[in-house]
């Protein structure tokens, strides 16, 4: 079994809670700016860590006033902004617990996180928010006060909030120590229920003072991000108290199509991302210069980029490969920079693997995306690449506080200062996720000899064919992932003679992917799944993901859907992960006729 432990760096504060960080913010740098707001005119509008904290305080009176009390839960449906953060330090503020609800989620879900958690209040932000809410309304009688945020309520409540005194709100922010909860977060499970994790203080205020101590270049009072990510995931919202806590100005833009625009106004130093929004900014970079005729300089632009990454891993760049870099970065590499807002360093990824073609590319692009790993029960990061010490392909070390094992089965287990509570009102799952202590995280690992893990495939998706055949879906379905009009794509093959997938095409790239394959850009969907060169192009990129695994693992067939899986049809969750169950029961008749026909012994006859 093997095991790696890495000391926690800053002394734990047990009787601390997270309001603790802000207050100590406003005491080192009260005129520095802590957030950015748009504005109309795509400016940004400095907020300092001293106008935050009186804009906490006074939404806090608010929430007094309403007749919130300590301990009470409190929903929220809101796109990723600045108001989410404000509400969130409130809520702490008074005492109170906050309850995220993705803003895609529908009324059963709504009811279902609302009902479980017993939240006697409800924060929206649109009227179509509030509507879905409204829906279940009736079948939650202990929700009593609601608030939108679109109509003003915010501004009400602030306003309401007068007479209760900063005293009064002083006591409430010290109620809470380091073990009591500080929000429970409904994971956006791939099966059944959602489960509630209980997240402590102590698991924010300890994990974001390691994390910072762990990371001093990416974040620091001289640094700045935006968010686009959901603050309803732990991902973000650890993320976001983290630069509170280490004075990074944060600006937020939850419209991703207005991502570009912002980030070349904001400049931010460093970004948070899933790798899906990686492979989006290459694809359609390519793509772009496939319309303009320069398809093959961007392409062997990214070819000389990945080249000279690895070189510099192998310690030695050859001259050669040094100035064709060199005319590339200026040709094309710096304008994707320019794009980022020019002052991009570091970038934070998770959720998924990043793929190597992409952390190579990115590097020499002058971005080190530092991968990481954890879930909503690790209060997202357990392990971390670091800035002086990143390896692509891994998701790094322990962050300091962290404990890995690999067991023997080799499932990764965790233990530490960012391990959650347990499942609220759930005993058994909570039992059945621990062993000895250790958190089973039920993916698949395994540690290098400097305590860098690498992620191998999730334990319960593994597939067995009819022949006995262990399949990890991951090493196939990421390289086919980052064909540039390839959306999703989904391993099959439990029980089945051979591995077959479902492949959904990605809109928004396949227009101009056509055009520059001398095909009509405005075909449709269904239409687009029988072209022949669509259907020649995810042949190749099968292809090229066959390559790494064995005959037996290889994908023999696949299907192009011609619908979207998305997270509003049910098949993805919030954080763009697919909801493997759902779409093998929902695609159940198209996955039985890539096998019919086929006789059961198929794969001892093909090996």
């Amino acid at each position: 079994m093997q095991q790696i432990d890495t000391p926690a760096v800053v002394t734990a504060s047990p009787d601390a809670n997270i309001t603790d960080i802000l207050i100590e913010r406003v005491k080192l740098s009260p005129d520095q700016p802590l957030f950015a707001t748009p504005e109309p005119d795509g400016t940004w509008k400095d907020v300092t860590s001293a106008e935050f904290l009186d804009q906490v305080r006074a939404l806090s009176k608010g929430f007094v006033a309403a007749g919130i009390q300590p301990g009470d839960k409190i929903g929220l449906i809101c796109r990723t902004r600045y108001e989410w953060t404000l509400i969130d330090f409130a809520v702490w503020f008074a005492g109170a617990i906050l309850v995220p609800v993705y803003d895609t989620s529908s009324p059963l879900q709504i009811q279902w996180d609302l009902e479980d958690s017993g939240a006697v209040a409800i924060i929206t932000e649109t009227a179509e928010h509030f509507s879905r809410f409204d829906e279940v309304h009736a079948d939650l009688p202990l929700v009593t006060k609601t608030w939108n945020l679109d109509v003003g309520d915010l501004a009400k409540l602030v306003a309401s909030g007068t007479k209760v005194t900063d005293d009064e709100i002083e006591r409430r922010r010290n109620l809470a120590k380091g073990s009591d909860i500080a929000t429970l977060i409904y994971t956006a499970g791939t099966t059944g229920k959602p489960k509630g994790c209980i997240l402590t203080h102590s698991n924010f205020f300890e994990l974001s003072r390691n994390a910072k101590a762990a990371l001093p270049q990416v974040v620091n009072p001289g640094t700045c991000t935006v968010l686009f990510i959901t603050l309803a995931h732990v991902f973000a919202r650890f993320i976001s108290v983290m630069c509170v806590d280490a004075g990074v100005k944060v600006g937020h833009q939850p419209d991703t199509s207005k991502l570009v625009p912002a980030m070349e106004s904001f400049r931010p130093t460093f970004l948070l991302a899933v790798p899906r929004v990686f492979e989006k900014v290459y694809n359609s970079s390519e793509q772009k210069a496939e319309a303009g005729g320069r398809g093959k300089i961007f392409r062997r632009a990214a070819d000389v980029a990945i080249a000279h990454s690895k070189a510099l891993d192998a310690g030695k760049v050859p001259l050669g490969l040094a100035l064709q870099f060199a005319l590339f970065d200026r040709l094309v590499l710096s304008k994707i920079r320019a794009a980022l807002g020019g002052r991009v360093e570091y970038a934070v990824s998770g959720s998924a693997p990043l793929g190597l073609r992409l952390g190579h590319f990115y590097r020499s692009l002058g971005v080190s995306i530092l991968e990481g790993y954890g879930l909503t029960e690790t209060t997202a990061p357990l392990t971390v690449n670091l800035p002086s010490n990143f390896k692509i392909g891994t998701v790094g070390p322990p962050l300091p506080g962290v404990s890995i094992r690999i067991a023997e089965d080799g499932e990764i287990e965790g233990k530490g200062i960012d391990i959650f509570d347990g499942y609220w009102k759930n005993p058994k799952a909570t039992k059945e996720t621990f062993d000895d202590g250790w958190f089973k995280t039920g993916d698949l690992g395994s540690l290098d000899d400097e305590g860098y893990l690498t992620i191998t495939g999730r334990k319960k998706e593994f597939i067995v064919t009819a022949g006995g055949k262990n399949v990890s879906p991951a090493v196939l379905e990421d390289p086919i992932r980052a064909d540039p009009i390839i959306d999703q794509v989904i391993v099959v093959g439990e029980q089945k003679p051979f591995i077959a997938a479902l492949v959904s095409l990605d809109r928004e790239m396949l227009p101009a992917w056509l055009k520059s394959q001398g095909e009509p850009e405005n075909l449709s969907l269904a239409e687009a799944c029988t072209n022949a060169k669509v259907i020649a192009e995810i042949q190749r990129a099968v292809d090229r993901a066959n390559e790494h695994v064995s005959r037996a693992e290889s994908i023999r067939k696949f299907h192009i859907l011609d619908s979207d899986l998305t997270e509003v049809s049910g098949h993805l969750t919030p954080k763009l992960s697919i909801k493997r169950n759902v779409i093998l029961k929902d695609f159940s008749g198209v996955i039985d006729e890539m096998y019919a026909g086929v006789p059961a012994d198929a794969e001892k006859v093909a090996n």
